[in-house]
Protein backbone atom coordinates (compact mmCIF):
# COMPACT_ATOMS: atom_id res chain seq x y z
CA UNK A 1 0.00 0.00 0.00
CA UNK A 2 1.38 3.32 -0.96
CA UNK A 3 0.78 6.40 0.88
CA UNK A 4 0.36 10.10 0.24
CA UNK A 5 0.25 13.89 2.09
CA UNK A 6 -2.16 15.61 -0.12
CA UNK A 7 -4.94 17.59 0.20
CA UNK A 8 -7.12 16.45 -2.51
CA UNK A 9 -7.55 14.12 -5.80
CA UNK A 10 -9.43 13.55 -8.48
CA UNK A 11 -10.15 9.83 -9.95
CA UNK A 12 -10.65 9.40 -13.27
CA UNK A 13 -11.78 6.89 -15.78
CA UNK A 14 -9.77 6.17 -19.26
CA UNK A 15 -9.63 3.47 -22.11
CA UNK A 16 -6.71 0.97 -21.39
CA UNK A 17 -3.63 0.87 -23.90
CA UNK A 18 -4.41 -1.97 -24.92
CA UNK A 19 -8.16 -1.93 -24.99
CA UNK A 20 -8.86 -4.35 -22.41
CA UNK A 21 -10.97 -2.72 -19.87
CA UNK A 22 -10.57 0.43 -18.46
CA UNK A 23 -7.60 2.20 -16.72
CA UNK A 24 -7.61 4.81 -13.92
CA UNK A 25 -6.06 8.19 -13.55
CA UNK A 26 -5.53 9.33 -9.86
CA UNK A 27 -4.45 13.03 -9.72
CA UNK A 28 -3.04 14.27 -6.46
CA UNK A 29 -3.38 17.89 -5.49
CA UNK A 30 -2.39 20.24 -2.57
CA UNK A 31 -5.25 22.07 -2.48
CA UNK A 32 -9.64 21.69 -2.38
CA UNK A 33 -11.43 21.60 -5.62
CA UNK A 34 -8.53 22.00 -7.95
CA UNK A 35 -10.92 21.08 -11.02
CA UNK A 36 -12.26 24.69 -10.15
CA UNK A 37 -9.01 26.53 -10.23
CA UNK A 38 -7.09 24.82 -13.34
CA UNK A 39 -4.60 22.90 -10.70
CA UNK A 40 -2.07 20.69 -11.99
CA UNK A 41 -1.57 17.75 -9.86
CA UNK A 42 2.03 17.36 -8.35
CA UNK A 43 1.52 13.91 -9.00
CA UNK A 44 -0.39 11.32 -11.67
CA UNK A 45 -1.03 8.20 -11.03
CA UNK A 46 -2.00 5.34 -13.73
CA UNK A 47 -3.43 2.08 -13.31
CA UNK A 48 -4.55 0.05 -16.34
CA UNK A 49 -6.89 -3.08 -16.22
CA UNK A 50 -9.02 -1.88 -13.37
CA UNK A 51 -12.57 -3.12 -12.46
CA UNK A 52 -13.11 -0.91 -9.85
CA UNK A 53 -12.19 1.79 -7.27
CA UNK A 54 -13.26 1.33 -3.58
CA UNK A 55 -13.31 4.18 -1.41
CA UNK A 56 -13.63 3.27 2.21
CA UNK A 57 -13.89 5.66 5.45
CA UNK A 58 -13.76 9.16 3.47
CA UNK A 59 -16.42 10.92 3.77
CA UNK A 60 -16.56 14.29 1.78
CA UNK A 61 -16.51 12.55 -1.94
CA UNK A 62 -18.16 14.52 -4.74
CA UNK A 63 -19.02 13.12 -8.63
CA UNK A 64 -19.12 15.70 -10.91
CA UNK A 65 -20.82 14.31 -14.19
CA UNK A 66 -19.97 17.30 -16.43
CA UNK A 67 -16.45 15.31 -16.06
CA UNK A 68 -17.44 11.98 -15.03
CA UNK A 69 -14.93 12.25 -12.35
CA UNK A 70 -14.69 12.32 -8.31
CA UNK A 71 -13.02 14.46 -6.34
CA UNK A 72 -12.07 13.97 -2.54
CA UNK A 73 -11.37 16.98 -0.34
CA UNK A 74 -9.67 17.84 3.30
CA UNK A 75 -7.63 14.73 2.53
CA UNK A 76 -4.79 14.67 5.12
CA UNK A 77 -3.49 11.53 4.53
CA UNK A 78 -4.06 9.40 1.33
CA UNK A 79 -3.60 5.19 1.38
CA UNK A 80 -3.78 3.62 -2.18
CA UNK A 81 -3.86 -0.03 -2.44
CA UNK A 82 -3.94 -2.65 -5.05
CA UNK A 83 -5.06 -6.00 -5.64
CA UNK A 84 -6.20 -8.72 -8.16
CA UNK A 85 -7.35 -5.32 -10.38
CA UNK A 86 -9.34 -3.36 -7.70
CA UNK A 87 -8.15 -0.24 -6.33
CA UNK A 88 -8.51 0.18 -2.38
CA UNK A 89 -8.71 4.27 -1.20
CA UNK A 90 -8.49 4.94 2.25
CA UNK A 91 -7.20 7.86 4.63
CA UNK A 92 -7.88 10.39 6.71
CA UNK A 93 -10.09 14.07 6.38
CA UNK A 94 -9.72 16.83 8.32
CA UNK A 95 -13.01 19.29 8.00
Amino acid sequence: MDSFQNKSIIISRKPSKDSEGYGVQIALFGDNNPHLKGKVPFKVLEYNHIEKVRIKKLENVSYYTAGNDIVINDLVELNIGLEEGIITLTGKQEF
